[in-house]
Formats: structure tokens, C-alpha cells, sequence
């Protein structure tokens, strides 16, 4: 099976959120950078699932992830599986609380940024 291919990096954790106050609470919110991403996400997903005729896991599903990233500047890669998660959640799979990442390994690719995903539904 191939690898779920999003291209550019998701912001981070750091930079993902905004404060905002709602009906008198304080609340952090998905940013409008976060936003685009994730719809970028979820659309490459569901045609990922498509062509692959990934059915939606309603059990466990390991998340592999290879992160290639724009240049050496310092990254946590543990920052940006908040938003692959979230965004996945609903397409891939039914409730990210199932999700079992494993960060495989990290690159640089100047030309390409990018996180490749590889699922594996657990039996």
C-alpha cells in the first residue's frame, strides 16, 4: 500500500492555535493557518482512501511518519501529530484516541517539504 503523502509541514503545536474569547471563556482556537492545512489534509486523505480502498478503522491503526523538512533549522517532529491526527480523524479512522504514531524518521528536502504517513490497522 502507498504512503499518504501531505505536502508542506503542518504548523506546530506552537503555532496553531489562537485565543479567543467565547461566550465569556478563554479558549484556544485553530488558526487559520492550522485550518488550511488541515482541509488540505483531509482531501488528499479521502482521495489517498480511494485509491488505495482504505476502509475507515473503527479499532486501533498505527501511524507511521516520515517528516522532511525545508531545511536543519531545530523541529520537534512530537509537535505536529496533534493536527495530522485530528485531521485524519473521521476519514482514515474513526476516533483518533486509536491513533498509535511512530515517528520513523527525519530529513531535510529542500525542494519537497513534506510528511509521509503509512497506516496499519491493528488485529
Amino acid at each position: 500500500m502507498s504512503k499518504l503523502v501531505i505536502g508542506n509541514l503542518p504548523p506546530s503545536v506552537n503555532h496553531l492555535y489562537n485565543n479567543a474569547l467565547i461566550r465569556g471563556r478563554r479558549m484556544r482556537v485553530l488558526n487559520d493557518r492550522g485550518k488550511s492545512w488541515q482541509m488540505k489534509a483531509k482531501l488528499l486523505a479521502k482521495m489517498w482512501a480511494m485509491k488505495n480502498q482504505w476502509k475507515k478503522v473503527d479499532g486501533k491503526v498505527i501511524m507511521r511518519l516520515w517528516f522532511y523538512y525545508p531545511d536543519w533549522r531545530r523541529r520537534d517532529s512530537h509537535n505536529y501529530l496533534k493536527l495530522i491526527a485530528d485531521s485524519l480523524e473521521g476519514i482514515l479512522y474513526t476516533d483518533d484516541k486509536f491513533v498509535l504514531p511512530q515517528i520513523i524518521d527525519f530529513e531535510v528536502d529542500r525542494e519537497r517539504p513534506r510528511v509521509e504517513i503509512e497506516l496499519e490497522r491493528v488485529s
